[in-house]
């Protein structure tokens, strides 16, 4: 699962790290990500045979809402999209081999199961310890995802609201210790062919989603203060003491 992340990237420094343009207004850096909020995301557009697809990067709502859904508050439930059923699911089936998009992150939070014998919290259960999970040379994630636009049938001017979902994996190595699931990461020399809407070989693109990333990341344990959406301060990612 991915649940919470950092974004602390203008999109002029996205669009160059990406090779695209940026169409968006920023958004401001976040150290707390949460569902529902508006993220950046990288897509592109159909290009010729012999050009790489011309890349953009757009804001969308975190949780992804389908075409077809009735009410924006699905979306809520959508932050995740799990690989193993993305070609089996009516919300992601119809957009895995058209609308697939990058999600940049400085790294993202997961917590590890309290142990008994630690804190407890008010209700005498063991307090997870978040951890914050990163590149270990410090470059931006680059994450796989999918989009999607929707129109809300309540509303009369009938506007276009753009939404993303994070593509999760099982966990390699390292994550294990903490969570059965991770982000699902594009590696830099798979950029282009993951994101050009034209390629719709999902079988060629499945690779991806078993890649087990070992040596990319490292993680360390922070402050409970993440769990807590309304704290938003670059604080949060200073290490606790070992």
């Amino acid at each position: 699962m991915c649940g919470r992340f950092v974004s602390t990237s203008t999109p002029d420094a996205i669009a160059t790290y990406f090779g695209a343009t940026a169409d968006v207004e920023a958004l401001g850096k976040s150290f707390n990500v949460a569902p529902t909020h508006d993220i950046y995301g990288v897509v592109a557009r159909p290009s010729d045979r012999d050009q790489a697809p011309a890349k953009t990067v757009q804001a969308f709502h975190w949780g992804l809402i389908p075409s077809w859904a009735k009410e924006r508050k699905i979306g809520a439930r959508m932050i995740n999209a799990r690989s193993e059923t993305l070609t089996e699911k009516p919300a992601f089936r119809g957009l895995v081999k058209k609308k697939r998009l990058i999600i940049p992150m400085d790294g993202f939070y997961e917590w590890r199961p309290g142990s008994p014998d630690g804190p407890l919290n008010t209700k005498g259960k063991p307090i997870k310890q978040p951890l914050f999970i990163h590149r270990v040379d410090g470059e931006p994630l680059a994450v796989a995802g999918l989009w999607a636009a929707w129109k809300d049938p309540a509303d009369p001017e009938q506007r276009w609201l753009h939404s993303a979902t994070v593509i999760t994996t099982a966990a390699n190595e390292l994550m294990s210790s903490v969570h059965d699931r991770m982000p699902v990461l594009v590696p830099r020399d798979r950029w282009d062919e993951w994101l050009d809407p034209a390629n719709d070989d999902i079988e060629a693109l499945s690779d991806l989603f078993t890649a087990a990333n070992d040596g990319v990341l490292e993680m360390h344990t922070v402050s409970t203060d993440v769990n807590n959406v309304r704290n938003n301060g670059a604080d949060l990612l200073v290490p606790l003491p070992k």
